[in-house]
């Protein structure tokens, strides 16, 4: 469906250079700009389950390292997942329903939020539809010889993007019961599900072995269930958001379009958020691929309702009947789209983003002077350096002994605690990128030399200047009583004094999977 991916592509390139990386994005663009043994190196000890992205984003940042070039791929994933779902509305229904559902797709805001990142999760909404779209012929029982191995293929390869897509294969066995599949029909989608078993458990079982990585999430409530529902459903709670859930709910009456549309909808987020009652992995960007069924129900309700009305319609009408029919959808997720506006306008603000690691070197880049002492606390929030160097380039890392790329980690490896104490002891000044919780005394480092970082930082020095971004904080510190000093711009002096820190959870890292 040419409309509706067009509409998604231009929504997801309207600001699409925000001027910012986040954290998350950071990484993507830091592994992604290392040579394939490195990236390899790396999946050995942390983020396996974005592996085959990172090699994908090596071979897409090889034509130009930028931002824009980061998020295009996501940008191209949403829009071909609207097209799908414009495809699946008009195979399951017509061809009216299938504009209408890829309009509604294209429209939702929390596809266009994840149309700019520069992650996977909208190249993976892709492959999702992609499979479902492959699943309609085997209900219309027109499946061609070889038809299930390119099924079952592409649900492993989108597999390996990220392994919580295998939760397609519940809402695509649902449907088949739902449809009431023939025995062969079964056996036919067990080989597939066992292809992708063969394909995704290798990475399952070695990305359990890095489930630290996921031991910010908690478990999930009935505010992320809500969240989730307000999300799916076009945006926030309103006109909108209620006349799209009642189309939903009449969408369910379209038998053959809800047997695909809702088992997706709704089985893969309850799965997920169920097991994470017991061991949290639920996070809506996970589930982002159950979308698609949203728009399918409630345009096949508005079809529904359309085809009541035409027994209102006088005979005689100057445009045919279809044609005014198709026409007021498209008019209604004009509407929709209006209403979200202020959301969309807000989404393309870096503020928007967990944190603005551009920001964060601007105001180094203008505060550090040659030789200044930098600190990262925790570690891995040397993110920001690595992601722009420039910012840092007059600064000297105190605690790095071997760099990232070749130590085959994240963000390198430190110093011992005692070289970093004798190191610390002899400065007048320093630099800290931390952890804005820490810094509030709300999170206590997990790591050993991270809390000795903390502890002699607070014994020996005095906050003078920072500037906080979200999840971080630049903050100057000087030997002595605080005294007034000039901040560079962007940056604030420090007056209040922080109370001491006390053990709380481990804190969130910036790249989680």
């Amino acid at each position: 469906m040419v409309v509706p991916a067009a509409v998604m592509l231009a929504i997801g390139l309207w600001g699409l250079d925000r001027g910012g990386m986040w954290g998350d994005e950071g990484v993507t663009f830091l592994v992604g700009r290392r040579t394939v043994p490195q990236i390899w190196q790396l999946l050995h000890g942390i983020d396996a389950v974005h592996g085959l992205y990172y090699f994908f984003m090596h071979v897409v940042l090889a034509v130009h390292p930028g931002e824009v070039v980061l998020r295009l791929p996501s940008v191209c994933g949403a829009a071909a997942t609207a097209a799908l779902v414009g495809a699946l509305g008009a195979r399951l229904a017509r061809p009216r329903v299938g504009l209408w559902a890829g309009l509604l797709y294209a429209i939702t805001p929390v596809a266009g939020h994840y149309a700019q990142e520069g992650r996977s999760y909208a190249i993976v909404s892709a492959g999702a539809a992609g499979a479902t779209l492959l699943l309609v012929p085997v209900l219309e029982g027109r499946a061609r010889p070889g038809w299930w191995w390119r099924y079952g293929a592409l649900v492993a390869v989108t597999g390996l993007l990220h392994e919580l897509v295998v939760l397609t294969l519940c809402a695509h066995a649902a449907t088949l019961a739902l449809a009431r599949a023939s025995r062969a029909v079964w056996l036919d989608w067990a080989r597939s599900a066992g292809l992708v078993g063969a394909v995704v458990l290798p990475l399952v079982w070695v990305s359990r072995r890095q489930s630290e990585q996921v031991s910010w999430l908690v478990r999930p409530g009935w505010d992320n269930v809500e969240a989730l529902v307000r999300d799916f459903a076009t945006g926030p709670v309103g006109p909108v958001f209620w006349v799209s859930v009642g189309l939903m709910v009449v969408g369910l009456t379209a038998r053959r379009t809800a047997a695909v549309a809702l088992p997706l909808l709704v089985l893969p987020p309850a799965i997920l958020i169920s097991v994470s009652q017991y061991r949290p992995l639920f996070h809506e960007r996970y589930v982002l691929y159950a979308l698609a069924g949203a728009p399918l129900l409630a345009a096949a309700g508005l079809d529904r309702v359309a085809g009541s009305l035409a027994r209102l319609r006088p005979r005689a009408s100057r445009l045919p009947h279809g044609s005014l029919v198709t026409l007021t959808g498209v008019l209604a997720a004009v509407v929709a789209f209006l209403q979200c506006l202020p959301l969309y306008r807000q989404d393309r603000s870096p503020a928007h983003r967990p944190e603005n690691l551009a920001a964060v070197a601007a105001v180094a880049a203008r505060g550090i002077r040659p030789g200044d002492p930098v600190l990262y606390l925790p570690s891995t929030w040397r993110l920001a350096a690595l992601t722009y160097p420039k910012g840092f380039r007059e600064a000297r890392d105190v605690a790095l002994a071997e760099s990232a790329a070749r130590s085959g980690t994240l963000s390198g490896l430190e110093t011992t605690p005692r070289e970093l104490r004798r190191t610390l002891a002899g400065l007048d000044r320093i630099w800290v990128v931390a952890d804005s919780r820490i810094l509030k005394a709300r999170r206590q480092p997990a790591n050993a030399l991270d809390r000795l970082k903390l502890a002699v930082v607070e014994e020996r020095f005095t906050a003078r200047q920072q500037f906080v971004s979200g999840r971080v904080t630049l903050r100057l510190y000087v030997c002595g009583p605080a005294v007034a000093t000039a901040s560079p711009p962007g940056a604030h002096p420090v007056t209040a004094a922080r109370p001491t820190p006390q053990r709380q959870p481990r804190q969130q890292s910036p790249a989680p999977r």
